[in-house]
């Protein structure tokens, strides 16, 4: 049995992005219910130097959808753009990454097969192909940027566990 590149990437994005957009309305449902302000999550962090919870959302899109311009265009560069203050900012980050990765049709991912893509940030470069870049960098760095907000409400006394991060896993049909 293979594995095709397009659900190894755009399936497993759909699937933690919808989790990702749950975990915001729980978020967001637990700010109101304690009386706490929105900000209190939005900008909270597990350490000192680490980026806050609306960063690592706004990674989680950036990662996926934004992997995918990267390899239509062979080069990805990181956002740099200022993450959304509000719970519906961020809703609507989520969502708009969805919408752009429902619409992509397998066979485009497909064809993404050994075409170069050039990582550049700052005096940094790297180059791999398609699928490595998908597989070796932009799916740890999603995972990781969702493992992070995850944790965060965690942390912060959010009710969730596991399956709210797993969401709904691609069941044999």
């Amino acid at each position: 049995m293979s594995c095709s590149l397009y659900t190894a990437t755009v399936q497993s994005f759909l699937q933690i992005l919808d989790s990702v957009g749950a975990l915001l309305n729980k978020a967001e449902s637990f700010c109101d219910d304690k009386g706490l302000s929105h900000e209190s999550i939005i900008q909270a962090r597990l350490a000192p130097d680490m980026l806050p919870f609306t960063y690592q959302v706004k990674s989680t899109a950036e990662h996926s959808i934004g992997a995918i311009q990267a390899v239509r265009t062979g080069l990805a560069t990181p956002s740099l753009a200022t993450p959304p203050d509000s719970f519906s900012g961020l809703r609507d980050k989520v969502a708009n990454a969805q919408e752009a990765l429902r619409a992509i049709d397998a066979s485009e991912i497909e064809g993404f097969l050994d075409r170069d893509v050039r990582f550049e940030f700052k005096a940094s470069r790297r180059d791999f192909t398609a699928q490595g870049f998908l597989m070796s960098y932009a799916l740890p760095n999603f995972y990781f940027h969702a493992t992070t907000a995850y944790d965060i409400l965690r942390h912060n006394g959010v009710t969730i566990g596991k399956m709210d991060f797993i969401g709904s896993p691609l069941e044999k049909s």
